[in-house]
């Protein structure tokens, strides 16, 4: 019986047809006597990949070496800490955490913080402007940023590291030469006053809000100070003030330089050059300036901050109605206390985010205020919780957001489930939270700058660094008992909140504490509706 082959050639070559290319195939079909023709070989004529190409030197491989993740820290003679690890790149991230933000600026106009933000990296002792500062960065390839905290303040650039010497003279010049001319003043006072009219005009809410729940939380005191320039402070603040404030908290001892992807030596060599061998504009400390901080410790009050007025609505066709948005919030923990790690659990098993979130099972969408809030109620636009961490303190809270005729049910569903963390968890809720905070972990220090944060937030509050595996294993310790006792822990507290928008119909402060006491809220005084 003779049977057919089918037989498909490709030839790799191309013919022009009408500008256009095409590609020749050839079908033949050989009968089963016939003598088949050899197998094809590849149109380069070279051998396969697993077999070296000759003349080329050999491959030098990235591999791990236990001492790339060691962290290093010198103290120098002036009290400055130098932190780096060493990790394989062209490029690496050097930047200054210093001890500094809106918590310390109790007996200065309040919005310093938000000022010296907008004055970053302009005209110093040896840069005559922003231009030539951006200049000297771009020959190495590289970019810079400041960000402020309430408890923080952090200057970073990322560049080659062939030219790290000059990314730490400009980091140095930002930081202890600034000249803060009148003009550089008064541009950084337009951002200002632009950015406070940016956030008034927006629907989004969450910078806002964030100050005003800490004010409520700490109100009158240290974290509770406005991290957002009040804007009738923008003509209060001027260069005497910022060069005062610089002087007293820009000092060697609350300062850590930190580098990653950067030989320890080579960094600890040019910071002694340029942070301790040149001196600050406002001269050296003489140790008084230690005595004139404010050192006091953060004292959660609790309490209500509510502001009615009309949120501004999206632009466009999109449909969304008015919102109020109302934050309820409880005293958590300090990043020291034993209970940070469970805290942390706590808030990614609660989760939640957006009503139109593009989520999935790792995004969230399993999370407590997904599953027994956004998905049950239609007219919740948003309910997100949040935990927030400082030196001394921590503020737990729940941001949700719904048309003002839910305000009152807004309370109702999130004071429930506060309620409810101090009840029976899961093992599978409680697996995924574990395992999403990990994730989330390992996967955000694969970024060079996030590992540059890690290190220099860490040596700033203890002095070294513990390694991520640590946390990893802390995290798999956390168990169902821990989370039903941080969650009582909590709700032991006064609650802290924070409402803006169209609030006639919120509860008062009382009405909201005695729900938080009670797993039935508000039932007992009207029916929670699920579709008006």
């Amino acid at each position: 019986m003779v049977g057919t082959i089918q037989s498909i050639h490709k030839f790799g070559k191309c013919l022009v047809n009408q500008g256009r290319f095409s590609t020749r195939w050839q079908v033949r079909h050989f009968s089963s006597n016939e003598k088949k023709p050899p197998p094809l070989r590849n149109s380069f004529q070279q051998p396969p990949l697993s077999i070296a190409l000759p003349g080329l030197e050999n491959a030098i491989y990235a591999d791990t070496k236990e001492e790339d993740n060691v962290t290093q820290v010198t103290t120098l003679a002036n009290g400055l800490r130098v932190a780096s690890e060493n990790k394989f790149g062209q490029f690496c991230t050097i930047g200054v955490i210093i001890e500094s933000g809106s918590r310390f600026e109790v007996a200065y106009p309040s919005g310093i913080s938000h000022f010296l933000e907008k004055l970053a990296y302009n005209s110093t002792s040896e840069y005559a402007d922003k231009d030539k500062i951006m200049l000297d960065l771009e020959k190495h390839g590289g970019i810079c940023d400041c960000l402020s905290s309430r408890d923080t303040f952090i200057y970073a650039t990322s560049a080659d590291r062939r030219g790290f010497d000059a990314t730490v003279n400009i980091l140095a010049e930002a930081i202890l030469r600034p000249k803060i001319t009148p003009q550089e003043i008064e541009t950084a006072a337009q951002y200002i006053r632009f950015e406070l009219e940016t956030l008034m005009s927006r629907p989004e809410q969450e910078h806002i809000l964030t100050d005003m729940i800490h004010a409520a939380a700490y109100r009158d005191n240290t974290l509770g100070l406005p991290k957002i320039c009040p804007a009738e402070n923008i003509k209060k603040i001027d260069r005497s003030i910022l060069l005062h404030y610089l002087k007293i908290h820009y000092v060697p001892s609350r300062m850590v330089v930190a580098g990653v992807g950067i030989d320890h030596n080579q960094l600890v060599d040019s910071v002694q050059k340029y942070f301790v061998d040149k001196p600050p504009v406002w001269g050296v400390d003489d140790g008084t300036s230690v005595k004139k901080i404010d050192h006091s410790i953060s004292q959660y009050t609790g309490g209500i901050i509510q502001e009615d007025c009309k949120i501004p609505l999206h632009m466009g066709p999109s449909g969304l109605p008015e919102l109020a948005h109302v934050v309820i919030g409880l005293e958590g923990c300090s990043h020291q206390d034993p209970d940070f790690i469970p805290m942390c659990v706590l808030s990614v098993m609660m989760g939640g985010g957006g009503s139109f979130s593009a989520g999935g099972p790792g995004k969230g969408m399993y999370t407590r205020l997904y599953t027994n809030v956004l998905n049950r109620y239609h007219w919740m636009f948003n309910a997100t919780a949040y935990n927030q961490t400082y030196s001394d303190s921590g503020l737990f809270y729940i941001h949700a957001s719904a048309p003002p005729n839910h305000v009152r049910d807004i309370i109702d569903v999130i004071t429930k489930e506060m309620s409810a963390m101090a009840g029976e968890v899961g093992n599978t809720e409680l697996r995924r939270a574990k395992t999403q905070l990990q994730s989330m972990i390992l996967m955000n220090l694969e970024a060079r700058p996030v590992v540059f944060e890690d290190i220099a937030r860490q040596v700033l509050a203890v002095g070294h660094r513990k390694l991520p595996s640590t946390f990893i294993q802390e995290i798999e310790n956390v168990t169902k008992a821990d989370i039903e006792r941080i969650a009582t822990r909590l709700l032991k507290s006064q609650p802290s909140v924070a409402a803006r928008g169209d609030i006639k119909k919120l509860p008062t402060l009382f009405e909201i504490q005695s729900a938080l006491l009670d797993k039935d809220g508000f039932q007992s005084k009207g029916k929670l509706s699920l579709f008006t």
